[in-house]
């Protein structure tokens, strides 16, 4: 009988994000290598790109759609820097009471639609005292401190989900463009509200050099699907004890918009740098 039971339990999330990519395949998403996930504040990046096609999240019946400001909740089909790419502008998080499988629907879907490759990006508090607001951070690794898993039984692996090939593409391109790009590890929390001084404390003896409240889940689940996973965080505010005392969402929208052309500059360039890595 449990056999059976876990059956079902992975029957319909995988119903789900197979019915989402016909969905998103039936509106010309299909066989687009690139695929982008836009964290808070960094919708502008949509207005750089060319050829290019919005699709309301309303329209689409099995996307989870976000209630957080600064995330549109759509999807946009278009070229940057000459490849073609699907963005997800506006995410759902696990604080909005949605399960893992919610989380991570769009991601999985991005497999069965010919995706080689994710691009994840996030706003993020600093652990690093030295990284101004609006500093790029290249994921390795990752903490899971959200006390959830998108992962079904026997997926996942023992390596950090993020390509270090498409990340090295992606350091040597922000030098040559003199980009400023930093390397560390995210910890992933549950939030939704800001860390404590001491938990700051706390993860930085952990390892981490930045903190935020998604990609980990989107992370694990692409891998797992079989994507390609490259992930990049904009230092938004030093964190809890390293900064000033108060922090609002508004502050952190406020320096991603500012980052928002810059992280376009960004993408442009290492677009056709990781286009001959996702036609293998």
């Amino acid at each position: 009988m449990p056999a059976v039971s876990s059956m079902r339990a992975l029957e319909r999330p995988e119903r789900e994000s197979e019915a989402l990519a016909e969905e998103l395949a039936a509106r010309g998403a299909a066989g687009r290598p690139l695929a982008i996930v836009l964290g808070s504040g960094l919708g502008g990046l949509v207005e750089r790109l060319a050829v290019r096609c919005v699709i309301p999240g309303a329209e689409l019946e099995h996307l989870p759609r976000p209630r957080v400001q600064g995330h549109a909740g759509e999807i946009v089909l278009g070229e940057l820097g000459g490849v073609p790419v699907i963005i997800q502008s506006g995410r759902v998080h696990l604080y909005e009471d949605r399960s893992p499988f919610e989380v991570t629907r769009f991601v999985r879907a991005l497999a069965r639609l010919g995706v080689r490759a994710l691009l994840l990006t996030n706003a993020a508090g600093g652990l690093v005292a030295q990284w101004a607001p609006g500093t790029f951070l290249c994921l390795t690794d990752h903490l899971n401190l959200q006390g959830r898993s998108p992962l079904f039984r026997g997926e996942g692996s023992r390596a950090s989900p993020y390509d270090e090939e498409l990340g090295a593409l992606l350091e040597q391109t922000a030098r040559a463009h003199h980009i400023a790009l930093e390397r560390g590890v995210y910890a992933g929390l549950l939030g939704p509200s800001y860390e404590t001084p001491a938990e700051i404390r706390a993860l930085r003896a952990l390892g981490a050099h930045a903190v935020g409240m998604s990609t980990v889940a989107e992370a694990n689940a692409a891998r797992a699907a079989g994507l390609r996973v490259v992930a990049l965080a904009c230092i938004a505010n030093p964190a809890a004890g390293l900064g000033v005392e108060s922090l609002r969402h508004e502050d952190v929208l406020w320096v991603m918009r500012r980052s928002a052309e810059r992280l376009a500059v960004l993408l442009e360039r290492v677009g056709p740098a990781w286009a001959p890595l996702l036609s293998r």
